[in-house]
């Protein structure tokens, strides 16, 4: 066998391997951070990543992340910038990777989602 198909034939059984396990992110530990904020609108910015937006009784803005990946280059980011809040889960490469967010407002602070005005589901669960 050619040094080229060895290569090859090597990629394809660790593409493979990387893949047959689905990533869940129900199944993986949460991450929270913490956001001091003093606006009266947040606007959450998601880039397709799933995220519950939920009014509390909070004074500050807590962001809980469920991050699952199997392969690599796994990337996650959580920014507030002015009213701005950008979430980021993602991965590159061979990888499978799945993420979801839950943002927990004050119950006053108007949120919108990418901009546009969005229900909020209530106290948490």
């Amino acid at each position: 066998m050619t040094t080229r198909k060895t290569v090859w034939c090597a990629l394809t059984v660790l593409a493979a391997a990387v893949l047959s396990g689905c990533s869940d992110a129900s199944k993986a530990a949460p991450v929270s951070r913490t956001f001091t904020f003093s606006g009266r609108t947040l606007n959450v910015r998601a880039h397709d990543t799933p995220a519950d937006l939920v009014a509390t009784d909070r004074k500050d803005i807590k962001v809980t992340l469920w991050f699952d990946v199997h392969g690599t280059n796994p990337q996650s980011s959580q920014t507030l910038d002015g009213n701005t809040l950008d979430l980021n889960a993602g991965c590159s490469g061979w990888a499978d990777c799945s993420a979801r967010f839950r943002v927990e407002v004050p119950r006053e602070v108007r949120v919108l989602r990418d901009g546009r005005t969005t229900d909020l589901r209530g106290l948490p669960g």
